[in-house]
């Protein structure tokens, strides 16, 4: 067996290289996190062959002084801490000082910076981490690092490298992720002399539009939990855009990208009553804390870190996207922002960059006018079918509509002067637009309902636009949210008694969770009882779900009970349980509503939380605007 020896400093750096440098995307975040650490605006990225040949990164920070160029090449040398208080409060990004140490031993690395304070830039380059002298070089304020043949000493790990493509991948996510968390810094990337994309200083809503995408920012809830010594800031998606991916989810503390355990529990627990467990929310999440309250001294890429009080985090990022996603209804955000455009995709029809003018819209058909054709009929899948409305539904319709439509009747100051002033004639079409803004001041966010269409969608007419409503949705969340709020106040739900007990055949199953918890389904508003061993008695039923199907709530709500497996975690499932109750209580597809239950269930969502989506995540309702029908019927173009 050897000796006990020390190793070697280059052995070392190339140690460390593999801890800190595990392909060309590690390399680039140590070089850019320094060019952010020395006050940059402006950081430009090139790359070649997917950052394996080249990596080059030039800033206009503060720049280096020439004489401390080999100490920026050197093991544990740095501008950034100098004793262990500072380390415990850091808030730079880098604080190691081994980055481009490791880097130099494993690349032939070239160090160009100049101050503001210099007549000129100093150069030093380093080759398998062996230095060489500085000399003297033409540069703008700031430092450029280039980085060539990363890896070219260590075959073994080059190797390990997976195509020019995929490397080329995680570098450009990489630097959106630093882009993403400086907003207020340009950055541009080139990929083999091609440009790829250049930011310039943005706010954070144009940055996370321009990383994220559209349908993003256009389905984004900004989202503030107020000042105080731990703030919570940023952009998150309405329910109704999450995806089966969990690529677009971003953590920052202090502006430091992370992945914490506790953060995305915590983001998930506020999006569970509005998301199905399959699906995950995209977000940008900025958390603001004392640098002593986070330990980032964990692991050498430091995207792992530690909370002093994990407990206090998770909650504060729990009730405040929970506080937003909560005002997710229809009087104060759409359930789904681009319900027009998805359609005009459908239809192969652009959608409308601009409104489209009165004077736009044609009076007449133009057959010179050169108008695209529209696109050509596709019958539905199934033909839909117009029901006539009876005597007693016709005269029920008038007169809810009627009412809905009243307007209180103002006494005329000029009544009592009689009858001997002449009448003054209104400007042609004035009357009807008063009237029209009248009527428009008392529509309510979701409108009227106008028809039930094939069963299960409500047509509803707003101010300015045609509302399409899924009714069984709308109803299961507007049930859940009841059910959970009675249950949070008065501790149980409101049962209500059948005057016929309804019976039904039970399985073992099912016969053993009524055994075990029978008590606790009381609290749910469910009186069953067994009538001998393989049929259970179906005495009351949750006073809000009587119209139900009744038997398939029971058996639901028996099986929920029997796959939590004890009273703790039934505890932990209610509000599941509660959903599940909701959905089984709900107007089901092809239920026929009168207009007044169309009506009172749209007040309902109006007023009902997190009511845009139902407990899965899917829209309750989507809005096409007179702007986007337009578009449909090329009015205007």
């Amino acid at each position: 067996m050897m000796r006990i020896a020390p190793l070697p400093d280059h052995l070392i750096n190339q140690i460390a290289a593999g801890e800190v440098v595990e392909r060309p995307a590690n390399a680039l975040k140590e070089i850019v996190e320094n060019s952010l650490d020395a006050q940059a605006d402006k950081i430009s990225v090139e790359l070649e062959a997917g950052g394996i040949r080249l990596i080059r990164v030039t800033d206009n920070g503060s720049g280096i002084h020439t004489e401390d160029l080999p100490l920026a090449l050197s093991r544990h040398a740095t501008s950034k801490i100098a004793s262990l208080a500072d380390l415990e409060k850091v808030c730079s990004m880098g604080f190691r000082g081994e980055g481009l140490a490791s880097i130099a031993s494993v690349s032939r690395l070239t160090l160009t910076s100049r101050r503001p304070d210099a007549g000129h830039a100093g150069e030093i380059r380093a080759q398998d981490g062996k230095l060489g002298n500085i000399g003297a070089a033409a540069h703008p304020l700031g430092t450029t690092v280039e980085v060539a043949d990363l890896f070219f000493n260590t075959p073994a790990r080059r190797k390990f490298l997976k195509s020019e493509s995929t490397e080329y991948a995680h570098c450009a996510t990489m630097l959106e992720r630093l882009a993403l968390a400086h907003p207020q810094v340009a950055f541009s990337l080139k990929h083999n002399g091609k440009s790829i994309f250049d930011y310039p200083a943005q706010n954070l809503a144009e940055r996370v539009a321009a990383i994220m995408g559209p349908e993003f920012a256009a389905a984004s809830l900004p989202i503030d939990s107020g000042p105080g010594a731990m703030r919570l800031t940023g952009i998150i998606a309405k329910p109704t855009f999450a995806k089966g991916k969990s690529n677009q989810q971003y953590c920052f503390v202090n502006r430091r990208f992370v992945r914490d355990k506790v953060m995305l529990h915590a983001v998930k627990q506020a999006y569970r009553d509005v998301l199905h467990q399959a699906l995950t929310p995209a977000f940008v999440l900025f958390l603001e804390l004392p640098p002593e309250n986070v330990d980032v001294n964990v692991h050498p890429t430091k995207t792992e870190i530690r909370f002093r009080d994990s407990q206090a985090v998770h909650q504060l990022i729990f009730h405040t996207l929970d506080k937003a996603l909560s005002a997710t209804r229809a009087d104060q955000t759409e359930s789904v922002n681009n319900a027009g455009e998805v359609l005009h995709q459908m239809l192969g029809i652009d959608a409308p960059s601009h409104p489209p003018s009165v004077s736009d819209r044609p009076t007449q058909t133009d057959n010179n006018s050169g108008r695209q054709a529209p696109a050509a009929y596709t019958p539905a899948a199934r033909a839909p079918q117009q029901r006539a409305l009876s005597l007693r539904e016709s005269q029920a319709a008038l007169d809810t509509y009627a009412k809905l439509y009243q307007q209180s009747a103002e006494p005329d100051p000029l009544s009592a002067f009689g009858s001997s002033l002449p009448p003054v004639a209104a400007p042609s079409g004035l009357d009807d637009e008063l009237a029209g803004q009248a009527a428009a001041a008392e529509t309510p966010p979701l409108g009227f309902a106008i028809a039930q269409l094939l069963g299960i969608y409500i047509l509803a007419q707003a101010e300015d636009s045609l509302l399409l409503v899924d009714m069984h949705a709308a109803a299961e969340r507007v049930n859940y949210e009841k059910m959970k709020q009675q249950r949070e106040t008065a501790g149980r739900l409101a049962s209500q008694p059948l005057l016929i007990a309804v019976s039904f055949t039970a399985s073992h199953e099912e016969m053993a969770a009524l055994s075990d918890y029978g008590d606790k389904l009381s609290e749910f508003g469910l009186d069953l009882s067994p009538l001998g061993e393989n049929s259970i008695a179906i005495r009351a039923v949750p006073a809000m779900l009587a119209k139900s199907d009744v038997v398939e709530l029971a058996r639901s709500i028996l099986q929920e009970f029997a796959q939590a497996g004890g009273s703790q975690t039934i505890t932990a499932l209610e509000n599941q349980i509660l959903a599940t109750m909701a959905c089984h209580g709900s107007v089901r597809a092809g239920r026929r509503l009168t207009l007044p239950e169309m009506n009172a269930l749209l007040r309902d969502m109006e007023n009902t939380p997190r009511s845009n989506q139902c407990n899965h995540g899917r829209p309750t309702w989507v809005k096409l605007t007179l702007q986007q029908l337009d578009a449909l019927f090329l009015r205007g173009q």
